[in-house]
Order: structure tokens, then C-alpha cells, then sequence
């Protein structure tokens, strides 16, 4: 008999930071390959075609691939453009100017890699207001501008990427780098667009404790201001702990979304120990978002129209 519900979580093994996209009418969700920093050396990919039934395909990205990465290869980010996908990633956990790491950008033909390094070097390397290069997240709008958002310990920047989607471009004032760091951001920032509002939505607390969880702000720019509006997907301790840094689906045509987030089994105490889930997120009338229900059924059986 087949499933009507995907169940959580989607797959087996530890996984997390995952970033949900759809490319060529198939779901595809990008974790980061949860384990201590010196082991987590490669990523694995996720798809799908109805949100139930998930293959693994694996080691689309190798620290082999990256020729300046040594350790921590984490939180992926990709995106389709100029018939190319490029995928962002964090590398190295810098805590300083003076050591290599950062945010890089790597290339593929297909969705599922292989990917390879695009510069032989990171993409962004420098800790500017405060912000360490971890965390990307690119976002391309519908009047073609693309921005990646990043940012850890406790402060979020954006910047423009250029059509080569490989180098920064600059704001209308002529600046590189900018800070929008909302109240309380830690870390994991994530925009979505609906109705011409901008969601800005972003990772609070300790990562490896049990009160991880999602807040947001709206505002209509992608660059803010973002003032918080509160949180939408946190722990139950009757289902599991540490839920956070997330990814979104919105079913075509639709105004359906499923937010594909990490969580930490009620057995598990190993901070790396975290699971892929998914759940639904929805809106209220006057746009503010629900907060969502964190479930052991997760998503129902959603095939994709064909395109």
C-alpha cells in the first residue's frame, strides 16, 4: 500500500540545514551531512517527485572538489540560473580574517552535481559587521536581481550577486556588503516572497540545544528593514527538540508551503544527532504567518504537475 503521508523524518541518517528547492519538476532538498566538524567532509542530496518517496544521491559535493577546504563543510544553498546550478556552502567555521574558509560557490549541470569549486577559492572570506561567512542563502527575485543572505553569531548581511552568479556586484550606493541583522538573529536566514511581501526568516538559540527554533519579519524589500515578528516553528517536547534552520517548498500554482526544517529526536542528546523533517506552514488573512505544527506525519502525497 502506498503512503499518503511522507512521515518524518523524510529519510533516514543524520542530516541538517536543509534547503529545499524544485528544479526541473522534481523536489529536491540539500542538507548539510550532520557530524563533528572534522568528519563532515562531503554533502548528499534528496529528491522526490511527490514528497512521500525520497532517493538519496550521494556525495554530490566532495572537500576533494574544494581545493581550499579542509573541515566543516556545511549549510548548502543552491540555485538555478543561465541553464547552471551553482550551490553555496559554508567551509572551514573561520574565527578570524587571518585563516582561509568561508562561503563558497561551486557549479553542476544537473541538480545532482557533480558540483564543482567555481573560483579555487572562497566567495566571501572576510567577517564583515560582525557577521561570520556561514549560513548562505540565495534568493533570486522576480525582477531577476539575485542576493545572498549569510551571517553567524548573531549578525545577517546581504549582498548582490552579479549574472555569473560567481562574483559580488554592489548596491545602488555603491556598497558591497550590507547588515540587516533582525532582533534576536542568530543564524540560518532564509527569504521566501509571497504577495509581494519579503519574509525574512532566520535561526534562534543555540543550535545544539533543545530550544533551536524559526522566527520571521516581513517588509516590502528584500533588503528590510526586518523588524521580528515572532517565532513560527519551535520545539514540543512531546515530539522532538532543536527544530530549526529551514528550507521552503510552495507547491506551484498554488498557496501551498511546507517548511523542510532539522529536528533532534526526543532519544538523542548528541548534538549532531538531527533529522530532516517537513511540515506544513500557512498564512493568516492579514499575511502573518501561522506557527507551524511539528509532526511525526509530515507532508501529504503531492505529485508535481507536469510543466
Amino acid at each position: 500500500m502506498e503512503k499518503t503521508f511522507s512521515g518524518n523524518p523524510l529519510f533516514p541518517g543524520w542530516y541538517a540545514d536543509p534547503e529545499a528547492r524544485i528544479f526541473d519538476n522534481r523536489y529536491w532538498i540539500y542538507p548539510t551531512y550532520s557530524a563533528p566538524y572534522d568528519e563532515q567532509l562531503f554533502f548528499d542530496a534528496f529528491y522526490s517527485d511527490n514528497l512521500v518517496d525520497w532517493t538519496k544521491v550521494e556525495r554530490i559535493l566532495k572537500k576533494d572538489d574544494i581545493p581550499w577546504a579542509k573541515r566543516a563543510m556545511w549549510a548548502p544553498s543552491p540555485i538555478k540560473r543561465n541553464g547552471k546550478y551553482y550551490y553555496y556552502f559554508a567551509a572551514n567555521d573561520i574565527q578570524s580574517n587571518e585563516e582561509l574558509g568561508g562561503i563558497g560557490v561551486a557549479i553542476a549541470d544537473s541538480p545532482a552535481g557533480p558540483f564543482k569549486d567555481a573560483l579555487g577559492k572562497p566567495l566571501i572570506d572576510q567577517i564583515h559587521y560582525g557577521a561570520q561567512p556561514i549560513d548562505p542563502h540565495v534568493f533570486i527575485d522576480d525582477d531577476g536581481k539575485a542576493y545572498l543572505y549569510y551571517g553567524g553569531w548573531g549578525h545577517c548581511n546581504v549582498v548582490m550577486l552579479n549574472d555569473d552568479m560567481i562574483s559580488l556586484g554592489s548596491f545602488e550606493d555603491g556598497s558591497t556588503y550590507k547588515e540587516i541583522t533582525p532582533e534576536r538573529f542568530i543564524e540560518g536566514p532564509c527569504m521566501i516572497k509571497r504577495e509581494n511581501i519579503y519574509y525574512f526568516m532566520w535561526s534562534e538559540g543555540g543550535w545544539g540545544g533543545p530550544d533551536y527554533s524559526v522566527a520571521y519579519a516581513m517588509s516590502t524589500s528584500p533588503l528590510g528593514p526586518f523588524k521580528r515578528v515572532g517565532k513560527i516553528l519551535q520545539q514540543n517536547p512531546e515530539v522532538a527538540t532543536g527544530a530549526g534552520h529551514h528550507g521552503m517548498f510552495q507547491i506551484p500554482g498554488t498557496d501551498d508551503w511546507y517548511i523542510v526544517y532539522h529536528r533532534r529526536p526526543l532519544t538523542e542528546t548528541d548534538a549532531n544527532h538531527r533529522e530532516v523533517c517537513i511540515d506544513s506552514l500557512s498564512f493568516n488573512k492579514d499575511g502573518t504567518i501561522e506557527p507551524v505544527t511539528i509532526t511525526f506525519q509530515g507532508a501529504p502525497y503531492t505529485p508535481l504537475k507536469n510543466d
